[in-house]
C-alpha cells in the first residue's frame, strides 16, 4: 500500500463493510493505507485486507486526519453523526445509509447513469438504495430513447438485504422446517422460510412502506425526472441474495422489446439473458456474487401501447452496495 489514496472503512466488522473491502481488494483499487472502524466493542480486533490484518480502530477525534475518501457502511444514525466530522477533517466521505439520499445538497449516485453528479458533491456522495440501484440500472437507457412516463416495480427481496439476521433466521427456520419443528418469527415479523412477506419497512400514512417510498423518491432523483410516476411493491423472498424485481415501464416514445434488447446488451453494467426457449432468464442463484445487473422476460406491455416489461436481477451487495461504492471512489479518484 505505498502509493495511492488514504481509505477509510466505517463500519468494516459488518456485512457491507466486509463486502466494500472485498471489492476493493478485487478492483485493484489504489490505495497507500487502510483504516477500519467499527463499533466500541471491536476495537482492538482485527479484518483482512490483502490476506494481512488490518486493527479495528475506534472513531474519536482526529482518527480521520490525512484520509482521502472515507466509505461509511454503518446506520443511518451513525452516519449523520459521523459524516460531517470526517468530512471536516478533509475527507470525502460515500454514504451507503438513507441519511443523506433525498438531500438536495447531496449527489446520489450510480456511476453508469449520473456519473456527472458526483462531481458536484459538497463532502458526502450517497449510494442509492440496493432494490434502487438495480430498478435503475435499465430503466436509464429506455429512459434516454424514449423518456419514461410511468414505471411499475415489483421487488423480491433477499433476506441479506436485512443483514445477517435474515440470513441467520432462513437458515434456521428451513433447518426448523425440515426437522418437523415449529417455526418462530425472531427477525421478521412473519415465518420467511417457504413464504413471502409483502412489506419491508415501516407503513408509511399513505398506505406504502418506507423501502417502497425509497424507489420512488431515489429513481427520480437520479434520473432527474421529479414529476415521474412509479408505483412500487416491496416482497421479501427465501432467497439468501440478490433482488429481483419485476417492472413494467411507459414511455412517451414506444419502445419495442427488439429495440429493448439492444438497449440493454449496449449499457454498461447490464447483461441480457433473455431466451426463454432455452429457459434462460436472470435468476438470483445464477447472479449472486456477479457485479452487473441482468435483464431478461423482456416483452411489450399487453396492456399498454407504449408499455414494456421485463425482470431484472442484482446481486444487492455488491452492485447494490459495496460495488456501487468502489465505483464512486473510482471516480473520485480520477477527478
Amino acid at each position: 500500500m505505498a502509493s495511492g489514496l488514504s481509505i477509510a472503512v466505517v463500519g468494516a466488522t459488518g456485512a457491507a463493510g466486509q463486502m466494500t473491502l472485498k471489492i476493493l481488494e478485487e478492483r485493484k483499487f489504489p490505495m497507500r493505507e487502510l483504516r477500519a472502524f467499527a463499533s466500541e466493542r471491536s476495537v482492538g480486533k482485527t479484518v483482512t485486507f490483502r490476506g494481512e490484518p488490518v486493527p479495528i480502530r475506534r472513531i474519536e477525534p482526529g482518527a480521520f486526519k490525512g484520509v482521502d475518501i472515507a466509505f461509511c457502511s454503518a446506520g443511518s444514525a451513525q452516519a449523520k453523526e459521523y459524516a460531517p466530522a470526517i468530512v471536516k477533517a478533509g475527507a470525502t466521505v460515500i454514504d451507503k445509509s438513507n441519511a443523506f439520499r433525498m438531500d438536495p445538497e447531496v449527489p446520489l449516485v450510480v456511476p453508469e447513469i449520473n456519473a456527472h453528479a458526483a462531481r458536484r458533491h459538497r463532502g458526502i456522495v450517497a449510494c442509492p438504495n440496493c432494490t434502487t440501484i438495480v430498478t435503475v440500472m435499465p430503466l436509464k437507457p429506455l429512459h434516454d430513447a424514449g423518456r419514461l412516463t410511468r414505471v411499475i416495480a415489483t421487488s423480491f427481496q433477499a433476506v441479506s438485504g436485512a443483514g445477517v439476521n435474515g440470513i441467520a433466521e432462513l437458515r434456521e427456520q428451513t433447518l426448523a422446517w425440515a426437522r418437523g419443528e415449529t417455526i418462530v418469527p425472531r427477525h421478521f415479523p412473519h415465518p420467511i422460510a417457504f413464504n413471502l412477506i409483502p412489506a419491508i419497512d415501516r407503513f408509511e400514512p399513505n398506505g406504502y412502506t418506507g423501502e417502497e417510498m425509497k424507489l420512488v423518491n431515489e429513481t427520480r432523483k437520479i434520473l432527474e425526472a421529479p414529476e415521474l410516476l412509479i408505483a412500487p411493491t416491496t416482497v421479501r423472498v427465501p432467497v439468501f441474495t440478490s433482488h429481483s424485481i419485476a417492472v413494467t415501464a411507459e414511455t412517451a416514445v414506444k419502445i419495442t422489446a427488439a429495440r429493448a434488447r439492444d438497449l440493454f446488451e449496449r449499457f454498461p453494467g447490464l447483461k441480457l439473458w433473455d431466451d426463454p426457449a432455452q429457459h434462460r432468464y436472470p435468476m438470483p442463484v445464477a447472479v449472486e456474487g456477479q457485479d452487473d445487473c441482468f435483464v431478461g422476460r423482456i416483452r411489450e406491455d399487453l396492456s399498454s401501447a407504449n408499455g414494456l416489461s421485463f425482470w431484472v436481477v442484482g446481486d444487492q451487495l455488491r452492485k447494490g452496495a459495496a460495488t456501487n461504492a468502489v465505483q464512486i471512489a473510482e471516480l473520485l479518484a480520477r477527478s
